[in-house]
């Protein structure tokens, strides 16, 4: 064992998400180690709830909290709001568009991901993902827009075009923006138009392959398509996507006119990536040794959804909230060990616990899926409001969320269906 470090080290953390906010945290404090937490925007945001932004349920601070706020009474924590272009692995700093260099003994890279569109990225300009709450909030305008237009139309056509939404992807966001969409305009919304109809809403979802939420069990795949359809969703199911063009989504079998186009289909990692010393595969995420370092860089760690991997066990790690911030404590509990004991040369793996997959279904209704352990239905909501509240991020947020679902759900009103236009 060679002698303990004890000299302060330098830690750089590229990204507030769950991955590099649970690794600052687990480091505040902590004598030895200086922090400085880097994120292009302030803000820390709870990324499951986020369509409920988009579909008027919730506002930006229920699910947002300020990074510098969460991280008030952590001394040695430093936070800059910058976005970061370039990692000098030489040198041992990294850059920000502001011009500003931040040096490091240790990196962790967690920037997450964005939208991702195979290879076409062309058909951005056509549609709007969700990734951040300025998708959530372009989401919302959109479709709140079109609704208002198309109630001043004349043109039956050109209302119908209005009134129709697509959704690309069925996996569980694009299944929960569809359940959600169509529960907020056709039951919540239906008293706010006089000329109208508001059951004439057309939400289609597309996915490409045979079912939708395919890491589900089959049978609560089935669930889900069958409770879409009831309540009004119209799912296509090896339905490939084949060009974007505005205001349609073109299939191999027809072309569809739509007022607005929601991509749900996949993600990428972001950019920042192209500036390790690594590979990338195809969706620019890269994979690590087993404690999460890249190979040949032990000071060098990535963690959150740019990484694809499996765990110890061989088992795959999902790009979901809680994956990321296990690893966020698994990069941190290393990190203090090795400060302790100044031995780097005997790292454990990490090892992901499954804590289960969920979706919401529309209103009260849901599936969950922990180990044995299958749920659909009513228990399956509450089971899902249950963890969400607990995985938010500080006692301010539950409440707020808490107060805000209870709300909805016994008025049937949704207090967020407010958008901004810029002043001409």
């Amino acid at each position: 064992m060679s002698e303990k470090n004890t000299g302060v080290t330098k830690v750089v953390i590229i990204g507030g998400g769950f991955a590099g906010l649970e690794c600052a945290r687990n480091l505040a404090n902590k004598d030895g180690f200086e922090v400085t937490l880097l994120d292009r925007t302030n803000h820390h945001l709870f990324q499951p709830l986020l369509y409920q932004v988009a579909t008027a349920t919730l506002a930006a601070p229920d699910i947002a909290r300020s990074l510098r706020g969460i991280l008030e009474k952590s001394k040695n924590v430093t936070v800059f709001m910058d976005d970061i272009c370039g990692i000098d692995i030489d040198a041992k700093k990294v850059s920000g568009t502001s011009g500003q260099e931040y040096r490091y003994d240790t990196l962790v890279v967690a920037a997450g991901a964005k939208t991702g569109y195979f290879g076409n990225n062309h058909w951005e300009q056509h549609t709007i993902g969700l990734k951040s709450l300025s998708d959530a909030y372009s989401v919302r305008k959109k479709v709140l827009e079109n609704l208002e237009a198309a109630e001043r139309t004349d043109d039956p056509a050109e209302r119908k075009r209005l009134m129709t939404i697509v959704i690309v992807g069925g996996g569980p966001t694009g299944v929960e923006l569809s359940g959600a969409f169509v529960e907020l305009i056709k039951r919540s919304m239906r008293r706010n138009f006089r000329r109208l109809d508001v059951h004439s809403l057309k939400v289609i979802l597309v996915e490409a392959g045979p079912r939708i939420l395919p890491p589900y069990i089959e049978s609560n795949s089935a669930y889900a398509q069958k409770r879409l359809e009831k309540i009004g969703v119209d799912v296509r199911t090896s339905t490939m996507v084949t060009d974007i063009q505005p205001h349609t989504v073109i299939t191999k079998d027809e072309e569809i006119k739509c007022g607005a186009i929601l991509w749900a289909a996949g993600i990428e990692a972001e950019g920042i990536t192209a500036h390790l010393p690594c590979e990338r595969n195809r969706a620019g995420k890269v994979t690590p040794e087993a404690d999460l370092s890249l190979t040949g860089h032990p000071n060098i760690f990535v963690a959150g959804d740019l990484v694809f991997m499996k765990d110890i066990a061989d088992k795959p790690v999902p790009g979901v909230a809680p994956a990321a911030s296990q690893m966020g404590r698994h990069i941190a509990k290393l990190l203090l060990k090795e400060k302790k004991t100044g031995n780097s040369s005997d790292r454990q793996g990490f090892k992901y616990l499954d804590k289960g997959s969920m979706a919401i279904i529309g209103r009260s209704q849901a599936v969950v899926e922990f180990g044995k352990m299958k749920l659909t239905g009513f228990i399956a909501w509450l089971a899902w409001l249950f963890i969400h509240i607990m995985f938010l991020v500080d006692f301010r947020s539950k409440v707020g969320v808490l107060l805000q679902w209870s709300w909805a759900y016994i008025s049937d009103a949704p207090g967020a269906r407010v958008f901004v236009n810029k002043r001409k």
